[in-house]
């Protein structure tokens, strides 16, 4: 039985990481959509606390939401990379995922102030379909790039 070549498990760690990434930000995702709509638009709530603060309450609920992402990234997504020093890789996270989340916000913020559109069906297409579409890739890419950037050790193989 051959073991696997280097190319191949290389390939195989990164669709995982890629998997993991997408799972973990599946769920910060929900938080920031039940999150949001819930502030905006008055999605369980009953009423829109922040109706007329559709740019604050994105940045509020998706400083929960990347506090859910880092735990489940550093835990589950990215467990088999390592970060040079952990207060640099904290730093990182949320200066990189502030900064990508400036490409939702700007979806946002075109879709309300430029296009005119304000319902809760132009809100989630401009921040949470195309913003949120742009900046998971980017962040994808920032975040292996500058937060969890040591790969591991190579898993071993019981190869005979």
């Amino acid at each position: 039985m051959s073991t696997p070549s280097a190319p191949a498990t290389s390939a195989r760690r990164v669709l995982g990481e890629v998997v993991r990434f997408l799972l973990v930000g599946g769920l910060a995702t929900v938080v920031s959509f039940v999150g949001f709509n819930a502030l905006v638009h008055g999605l369980a709530l009953g009423s829109a606390p922040l109706h007329d603060q559709p740019l604050t309450a994105f940045v509020l609920v998706n400083v929960l939401a990347g506090c859910v992402a880092y735990a489940g990234m550093r835990a589950w997504a990215f467990r088999d990379r390592e970060i040079g020093d952990a207060s640099t890789g904290l730093v990182r996270f949320f200066g990189l995922g502030a900064l990508t989340m400036a490409i939702p916000v700007v979806c946002l913020w075109v879709s309300r102030h430029v296009l005119g559109q304000a319902g809760p069906i132009a809100d989630n297409l401009a921040a949470n379909v195309i913003g949120l579409g742009l900046g998971t890739a980017t962040r994808f890419w920032v975040f292996r790039r500058f937060v969890f950037d040591q790969p591991g050790p190579e898993p071993c193989s019981n190869a005979a």
